[in-house]
């Protein structure tokens, strides 16, 4: 019964100049090599100073711990040989959008000439984590009932709060980036998958996209693989608070598959409702609160993780996921990216520079140091 809930991560590295701090426009550099090594688990992105790499189908969570370590060490060694470093955060501090080349290709041309600036100034950096639900509706029952989760998840991986060398108050400023694209934010519930798929025929008989792949919601069905695809989350800074939040997705996904065979539903919130929390989310991370829509009250955003934590237990030894997940208890003890990043900003007296040393140093912590040859 686990066995259906395979994982696939994409994560989404800045390539900075290690003298400057600055983004630069050369993965074309990277890629070369990359391509070599790696195969299609390395691509470009629309920004040339974006690289993504992808993991294989992981069977567990040990699997993608693996791949997704060994993807960092190699990506990271290859731009170390271009003098280049990479860094995980889901923003620079301070580099400028405008300042940034489009790679070129046919799909980044198209998706330019639509959105004209909203896609030009998208410099912001993520994380994807698949979870395999090979039957079509139970993929989206259990996308229904997951939205109530995705603020949690969110505040945990908070690494955004620098844009175009402002503090911008916001612990994840990704988030307001990214929602001036269509399509974007919490989904609305689907009555079952027909209902989702005649939603996504209409878009594209009207013309409005040519397939699911335009559709950006926080959490979708994708329109290629049998998995619902994770969409919400900053980039964590750390490969360890990746494996954390991938499995902590896994377990969800596992545990709301168990209610539903027991013939046990969970309460479905409207999305305006959700949408609420997000704001939270994004607004205060880890410092805030969040609403507690079946108590119809405020409670602070570490209690309604740890309660998360507790919904999910039961699964998480059939997962063999407990390690993984349970070194959320150090997330929320340490604090997030944003956290890190502010007090360093802050202690340093606005030094971004110190931000971004401390950025790279971060993203290669517990990555093995023998693949970088």
């Amino acid at each position: 019964m686990f066995d259906q809930f395979t994982l696939g991560i994409e994560e989404e590295f800045q390539i900075v100049d290690p003298t400057t701090r600055e983004l630069k426009s050369h993965v074309t550099e990277i890629l070369e090599e990359g391509k070599l090594l790696l195969g299609e688990k390395v691509k470009p992105e629309m920004i040339q100073s974006m690289i993504e790499v992808g993991t294989g189908v992981c069977r567990n969570i040990e699997e993608a711990r693996e791949d997704i370590t060994k993807l960092r060490c190699i990506v990271s060694g290859l731009a170390r040989r271009k003098g280049l470093a990479i860094v995980a955060a889901s923003t620079h501090p301070f580099s400028k959008w405008s300042e940034q080349q489009i790679y070129e290709g046919d799909r980044y041309r198209l998706l330019i000439d639509e959105l004209q600036m909203v896609a030009r100034s998208l410099l912001i950096f993520g994380v994807h984590v698949h979870v395999g639900v090979p039957d079509l509706d139970r993929r989206i029952h259990i996308m229904n009932a997951a939205r109530y989760f995705l603020p949690h998840v969110l505040a945990m991986t908070t690494s955004s709060p620098f844009w175009l060398g402002f503090n911008t108050g916001l612990k994840s400023y990704r988030s307001e980036v990214f929602k001036k694209f269509p399509r974007t934010d919490i989904p609305d519930h689907f009555e079952s998958y027909q209902q989702f798929q005649s939603y996504v025929d209409l878009l594209v008989k009207m013309n409005c996209i040519q397939d699911g792949s335009k559709i950006w919601w926080d959490v979708r069905p994708h329109c290629i693989f049998p998995t619902l695809e994770f969409r919400v989350c900053d980039i964590p800074t750390r490969v360890d608070d990746t494996i954390a939040v991938a499995a902590l997705f896994q377990a969800i996904v596992a545990k709301l598959n168990v209610l539903i065979e027991k013939n046990l539903g969970f309460r479905l919130y409207h999305r305006r409702l959700i949408q609420e929390n997000k704001w939270r989310a994004v607004r205060y991370g880890l410092d805030g609160k969040l609403l507690d829509l079946g108590k119809q009250k405020e409670v602070p955003v570490k209690d309604l993780i740890r309660e998360l934590l507790d919904f999910v237990d039961e699964v998480l030894d059939p997962l063999g996921s407990r390690k993984e997940v349970e070194h959320v208890h150090t997330m929320l003890e340490r604090g997030t990216s944003a956290d890190e990043q502010i007090r360093v900003y802050e202690e340093t007296g606005g030094d971004f520079n110190a931000v971004v040393d401390l950025l790279m140093e971060n993203t290669l912590e517990n990555v093995p140091e023998e693949c970088f040859d």
